[in-house]
């Protein structure tokens, strides 16, 4: 099945991701796919995260999906105007990848190029509208394309901790109108703030996979605590990780925690490595999944 019949099926997904690297050499971006290889339901591709340059992620997702994997090609808002973002969503599946993960993206102030001028032509809401329109046959103007049209499976992101909440729900409920058939989540580590969440935007009916970042030291939880918006790592944890002995084996103990915790409440997971997708098997096997 592919990963949108699997949405439609109602099985409990499992996604992870890879960061294209920043140069042309791909041979680790495949070694770390075969880590995972018929393990998770989708991988997704990262898109400049942070505002940091590197390989495009329509590139890799061809390279991934060249290689029997299942891309989620993450595109942004941050680079590109009207006519490039269609263009791209185009060229994606003209080499036969249909999911597509739309978000806003970092300002260019954050990453290795604060110089750079950010575009943000459309945002993810209007861009979903566009990706649907594609979708159905047209372009932004309403000029027909040429033959089939590109068949999309389209998700967007959302933030659980937000505070206050209430515009992450709006503008989750915006997506939705606009296309949106699956969310990924910003990182869940207090569970009762994601069962808050989702009893307030249980009405949307749409799946939901919760984000899982792999923790690598207490510094690190501390740094998405008082940096990354939304995050909440509870004291409890950090001093778990604190006084482990092996750092390596609690991270791999506290993801399959979580996504024993996650697993009866939401659609699927989304763990994302951050540069430890070796522990990506050890995670997985834990987790039972």
């Amino acid at each position: 099945m592919t990963f949108k019949e699997k949405l439609q099926s109602g099985k409990f997904l499992v996604t992870s991701e890879v960061g294209p690297p920043k140069g042309i050499e791909t041979k680790l971006i495949l070694e770390e796919a075969e880590l995972i290889r018929g393990r998770v339901d989708a991988i997704n591709v990262t898109d400049l995260q942070s505002s940091v340059m590197h390989l495009g992620s329509l590139a890799v997702s061809i390279i991934l999906k060249q290689n029997g994997y299942e891309p989620i090609f993450q595109l942004t808002c941050r680079d590109r105007n009207r006519l490039a973002l269609q263009s791209d969503l185009l060229s994606a599946a003209a080499m036969g990848i249909e999911n597509v993960l739309i978000l806003t993206g970092d300002h260019p102030a954050l990453g290795d190029h604060p110089e750079a001028k950010p575009v943000f032509d459309l945002d993810s809401v209007q861009l979903l509208q566009v990706a649907r329109g594609l979708h159905d046959g047209a372009d932004m103007k309403g000029n027909k394309l040429d033959g089939e049209p590109p068949r999309f499976c389209l998700g967007s992101v959302v933030n659980p901790g937000a505070d206050p909440l209430e515009p992450q729900i709006m503008k989750m409920e915006k997506k939705v109108a606009a296309g949106a058939q699956f969310f990924q989540t910003q990182a869940i580590y207090d569970i009762k703030i994601f069962e808050n969440f989702l009893a307030r935007t249980k009405h949307l009916k749409v799946p939901i996979i919760a984000g899982i970042v792999l923790l690598k030291s207490a510094g690190m939880a501390r740094f998405m605590n008082k940096n990354v918006a939304g995050i909440t790592v509870p004291d409890t944890l950090i001093r778990e990780i604190e006084q482990a002995k092996e750092k390596t084996a609690k991270t791999v103990e506290i993801a399959a925690r979580l996504i024993g915790e996650l697993r009866p409440m939401c659609r699927g997971v989304h763990i994302m490595p951050i540069g430890w997708n070796k522990l990506l098997p050890q995670v997985l096997d834990a987790g039972g999944l």
